[in-house]
């Protein structure tokens, strides 16, 4: 299976984006769900993830400002981001965690400079 991620680009600081990340064909046994970004020079961070049947878990720095979510029926994965800060600029990653083995997404590029 392939995760195509999108929805990423050039905004504004306090813009907003929405990221999408959608399978190349249905999965099953899928235990957790998840964002993570990664800024040059810095290593890969999870921003936000969801455990099948549990709630979502965000990291401090976007605590109130992220939002993520799934459409079951779309099998997609959303990452709604507002107030967007300089700081948040990185390449935006879906994962999947699926039977104890990762499967990551190609990355999005999200900018947010004026």
């Amino acid at each position: 299976v392939q995760l195509q991620a999108s929805g990423g680009g050039l905004v504004q600081p306090g813009g907003s984006l929405r990221l999408s990340c959608t399978p190349s064909r249905s999965i099953l046994g899928v235990s957790t769900w998840g964002w993570f970004r990664q800024a040059p020079g810095n290593e890969r961070e999870a921003v936000a993830t969801i455990i099948s049947g549990g709630t979502p878990n965000y990291a401090d720095f976007v605590k109130g400002r992220f939002t993520i979510s799934r459409d079951n029926a779309k099998s997609t994965l959303y990452l709604q981001m507002n107030s967007l800060k300089p700081e948040d600029t990185a390449v935006y990653y879906c994962r999947i965690r699926q039977a104890g083995s990762d499967i990551w997404g190609r990355g999005t590029q999200v900018t947010v400079s004026s």
